[in-house]
């Protein structure tokens, strides 16, 4: 793969290729991404979905929202870094083409932006509950009518996935989605292949799946313009990831790693003891202890331990991406930037601990109980009415809570797959809130 072609700026519906040096400085094209993704109503749903804790009632905790800000602000900075770093090692991309350090970490930060905005309500227990309904719920019923790929895309139900298909998908009138760069589209792919075969190696990109089959064209179209390597052909569709993946996985795994065990303290979950012992070794070369031991409040002295820990690691996977990048390019890379950190030992351990007294607590577990039902009643009644419809045999009833549907997932002159998945999709864009409001409404719990 090639630096030029995976910086492309080209969307959806360009007749002709669009060149960098032509680009106006004061609203690149890479810009244009982050605001696009920031004024759409799929990020605007992440304001109450949950990040670690279900339907918090503390300001304090993150929600999907504040994570996905947060985790592109922080990719942001290893994008500048390594964008200066890939411009001093390959001169021509700045002297020729005009590309320039801002461009890296624009890439990035946008596809930060929007590599949560996928997901389902309830964290990832909501796609678990999608797909257990299909797998041993009532939704098995449509195995036999699906082909082996479509069965496995709502299965194995996968935000991945479902953000490509919102930054993409056609809706009446609008052509490609969000019409977003292919660069940004790249970056954002952190498994760019289907859902089946079902992780056929131990490759970090093979991990999950990154489009369903609906979304099959539009990912050859962003993966061939992109110039990815194609990793498996014939029946089994699979790239090498964009480079610039890493980056924005990097982040991500930054700020989960960082601020769930932040949010976990500032909680009361874990000990404020734990916070110097576990980032020790993430701090010792840049804290300042007498500024620290003048903090008084909690929050202050973990909020100054989280800010030091987060730049050590940013400078990290920036240092682990360059030293890798020709391995990046021809895709044998196989594992993700933080996997070959030399603080992968502190990495674990602060997981670990926040596994332990976060993502086990009695409220997170009962709360994801409560995901898995209410997920499963609102598929089970739009599933059948929806399908009713197809066959020409919806009753009054049916018709009555299909009134309830944004016109947009009312649509029934579509195949069985694209009918299922759309409904997926639909209770996938929930909030949290909403899908227990939904939930209520359709159950007779609430009027």
């Amino acid at each position: 793969m090639n630096w030029e072609q995976l910086l492309s700026l080209r969307r959806k519906g360009d007749v002709n290729k669009r060149i960098r040096n032509e680009q106006n400085e004061t609203r690149l094209g890479f810009d244009v991404d982050y605001d696009r993704i920031i004024f759409s109503a799929a990020f605007r749903s992440l304001q109450d979905k949950t990040q670690v804790i279900p339907l918090s009632k503390t300001d304090f905790v993150h929600t999907r929202l504040t994570h996905s800000l947060e985790v592109s602000v922080v990719g942001r900075s290893p994008g500048r870094l390594a964008g200066q770093k890939i411009l001093d090692k390959h001169p021509h991309l700045k002297e020729i083409h005009g590309y320039k350090f801002n461009d890296f970490g624009a890439i990035v930060a946008a596809a930060a932006l929007a590599h949560d905005i996928g997901n389902p309500p309830f964290g990832h227990s909501g796609e678990k509950a999608i797909g257990e309904f299909f797998k041993n719920g009532k939704g098995r019923m449509f195995k036999e009518q699906l082909t082996p790929k479509e069965y496995q895309d709502i299965i194995d139900f996968e935000g991945n996935a479902n953000g490509f298909k919102l930054l993409t998908q056609d809706r009446a009138g609008v052509s490609g989605g969000l019409r977003l760069s292919y660069a940004t589209l790249g970056a954002f792919m952190k498994y760019p292949k289907e859902s089946l075969p079902k992780k056929p190696t131990k490759h970090i990109s093979d991990k999950k799946f990154g489009f369903f089959q609906s979304e099959k064209d539009a990912f050859f179209e962003v993966a061939k313009d992109l110039g990815l390597l194609q990793t498996r052909n014939g029946e089994e569709i699979s790239f090498a990831r964009h480079p610039l993946t890493y980056l924005v996985e990097a982040a991500d795994d930054i700020c989960y790693t960082i601020i769930d065990f932040e949010d976990g303290i500032n909680l009361g979950l874990i000990s404020e003891d734990y916070a110097l012992e576990y980032l020790i070794n993430l701090v010792k070369d840049s804290i300042n202890t007498k500024k620290y031991n003048t903090l008084e409040y909690k929050e202050d002295r973990i909020s100054y331990l989280r800010a030091l820990a987060i730049n050590t690691l940013i400078q990290d996977a920036v240092s682990i991406f360059m030293d890798n990048e020709e391995n990046i390019l021809d895709g044998t890379f196989d594992v993700s930037l933080m996997d070959k950190s030399k603080y992968d030992a502190q990495i674990r351990d602060i997981i670990s601990l926040s596994v332990e007294k976060v993502y086990k607590d009695q409220e997170v577990i009962e709360k994801e109980i409560a995901g898995y039902k209410i997920i499963a009643d609102i598929l089970e009644v739009y599933t059948d009415a929806l399908v009713k419809k197809m066959q020409s045999t919806a009753s009054n009833y049916h018709h009555l809570v299909l009134q309830t549907l944004p016109e947009f997932y009312r649509r029934t002159n579509l195949s069985l797959y694209e009918t299922l998945l759309n409904t997926c999709c639909y209770v996938a864009s929930l909030s949290d809130s909403s899908a227990v409001h939904i939930h209520n409404k359709i159950t007779g719990k609430q009027l």
